[in-house]
């Protein structure tokens, strides 16, 4: 039996839009190897900074080389899980999902991104499927307790 590899909601988001910015994945695994921040200068905006990155894996045990072949985050915030969902899947709120008070939905993913999302959501949220369309599936996210 294997171990789940769980990291924080803003380590996932980082990750995710390092990959999103960079597109190459070797340059990612070398600098989580390393753990060296400089490799992913090139993903950072105002909103995403590596400088800490490390260090804050580091005194939260995250261990983020196993994290990049799969992770489950520890919690998610909806407006955090919102950012996930935009930066994992190259999805814009309001336009590819509705975003509400407690729940995301018409969210349209392949097969294998709806494997993804099960896998690396926060258990306080839960996937509703809808049937599959034309090689897609849509989903809606929603906040545990809230699931009609």
């Amino acid at each position: 039996m294997s171990l789940e590899i769980t990291i924080s909601q803003h380590t996932a988001i980082l990750l995710e839009h390092a990959r999103k910015s960079l597109n190459d994945e070797a340059l990612i695994r070398e600098a989580v190897r390393l753990k060296d921040a400089t490799l992913l200068k090139n993903a950072e905006e105002e909103h995403y900074q590596y400088e800490d990155f490390f260090t804050y894996a580091e005194e939260h045990n995250e261990k983020l080389e196993q994290a990049l072949e799969g992770y489950r985050m520890t919690f998610n915030t909806r407006n955090g899980l919102k950012i996930w969902t935009e930066e994992k899947f190259n999805l814009q709120a309001h336009v590819d999902f509705s975003f509400g008070e407690d729940r995301m939905d018409d969210i349209k993913l392949t097969k294998h991104q709806v494997s993804q999302l099960k896998e690396s959501l926060a258990l306080n949220w839960v996937v509703l499927e809808k049937p599959h369309h034309e090689g897609m599936q849509e989903v809606s996210l929603v906040l545990r307790g809230n699931v009609k």
